[in-house]
Formats: C-alpha cells, structure tokens, sequence
C-alpha cells in the first residue's frame, strides 16, 4: 500500500515515516510540508493512503482532502490531528479517520488497517463541526481528467451559464459545477454580485460606464474586459466603488 505523509513539521513527518518502515504492507511514495503539495502529488503518485495533517499554513488539510477527494480515484484519508474533546468528536460522528499527535504504533497500524475516502459531505460537516474556516484558498476544476487548483486571489470573476460556472483567472479560464450562491456565501467579502450570473473580485475592479444601449457595464482592471451590471445591482456597485 503506498502512503503519502502530509504535515508542515519535518519531525513529525519524519516520525510517521519510521513508523511506516516497521510494517512491511506500506511504503512511503512521498512527503508534502502543505496542502498544495498534497494535492498535487496525490494526483501525480495516486497513493493508496494519505497521511494528513489538518493545521497546515496556506491551504489546510480539510481544504487538502476536499480536493484530493475530487480525483476520479481518491485515496483513502487518515487525519492527523493535536485537537482534543468536542473536536475528536467529529470525527468519530462523520466516521472519518483520525489520528492524535503524538501518533502511536498501535494506533497507526489500526487506522491504517480501518482507512476510508471521506466524501465532500463529511468533510463540509467536518469543517463546521472543527470551527475551520470554510474560505479555500483554491478553486479546484476538472481540466482534460487532470485536476487544476486556481488561487482564489487570481481569480477575476465567477460567470454563470446554465449547469456550469466559468472562473476566469489570470492565466485563463475552467469550468465548474458549483452553484453561484455557494460561491458568493463562501467568498463574499472579497467578490461582488454584478448580475444574477455574475460575480466580480473586488480588487479587479475598475469602474462602471454606460454602454451604448444605456445599461451599465463594470471594466475590469488590466484587462480592461466588460461585464454587464443588472438594474438591480447598479446601486450596490456604485456604493461599492466610492469605496475605492
């Protein structure tokens, strides 16, 4: 069984892999210091197990296995976690494996033994129940079969069409499946709602002119790209830019 060990600690990591050399079934492919790396090297290596620390700088571990759940194969997940009291009780009530630091042998060997894939709905109960910040700090799209995480900070705006939402971002532009509500809940204090289909990063913002057939349309910084701006939402983002 190959595993991947994920923690920003180098000892800690290094404990978890001696541990792993006195059991003959598993083998260490790798070792990631944040989620970022998790993500990537599980698509590349496509691991049985992943070993993975929750409280990582960046992109956390609960942000890490929501991602690496999207795979078309996903690893089974085991936690590693210092939480005490209410917060091992998630867990165990969303049956999502767990370890406490300091990792024992026994306790390894079992969990191992026991590991599952947490699906998207554990995990979002999981994020609630542990108090963690359910704000990404990456959107994750399908491209080609392969997975592709765009910084949310490089991300222009969020356009709706039908079943798919397009997220244009400084190095171009993916398709998702999330609702816009969803991403206006999770992201609203950094986008602004434009339109029923639209929602634009406020820093990308530029200002707001007249079109020709005397609507309104918000000019992005950089790119200079227009977006429509419905009735109802011209006030808001007129306020929005005498912020500015």
């Amino acid at each position: 069984m190959k595993v991947l060990i994920v923690d920003d600690e180098q000892p800690a990591r290094e404990r978890l892999a001696s541990l792993l050399e006195r059991m003959p079934d598993y083998e260490v492919v790798a070792n990631a210091s944040n989620g970022l790396q998790a993500v990537r090297l599980a698509q590349q290596l496509e691991p049985d197990i992943v070993l993975l620390d929750i409280r990582m700088p960046g992109m956390d571990g609960l942000e890490a296995a929501s991602h690496i759940a999207e795979m078309e194969t996903p690893p089974a997940v085991i936690f590693i976690t210092a939480y005490e009291g209410h917060a091992i009780e998630a867990f165990e009530t969303h049956a999502v494996g767990y370890l406490l630091k300091p990792v024992r042998q026994e306790r390894l060997q079992e969990a191992l033994e026991q590991a599952g894939r947490p699906n998207r709905a554990q995990l979002g109960h999981l994020q609630d129940s542990t108090h963690q910040s359910r704000t990404r700090s990456h959107i994750c799209a399908r491209v080609r079969g392969n997975l592709e995480l765009i910084p949310v900070e490089s991300v222009h705006y969020f356009q709706a069409d039908q079943k798919y939402v397009t997220v244009r971002h400084d190095d171009g532009e993916v398709l998702i499946e999330e609702p816009l509500k969803a991403l206006e809940e999770e992201f609203g204090e950094d986008f602004l709602r434009i339109h029923r289909n639209a929602l634009v990063a406020k820093s990308r913002f530029c200002g707001m002119e007249k079109n020709n057939q005397g609507g309104f349309e918000v000019v992005l910084k950089d790119s200079g790209e227009r977006l429509e701006v419905s009735r109802r939402h011209v006030a808001e983002v007129r306020r929005f830019l005498k912020t500015l």
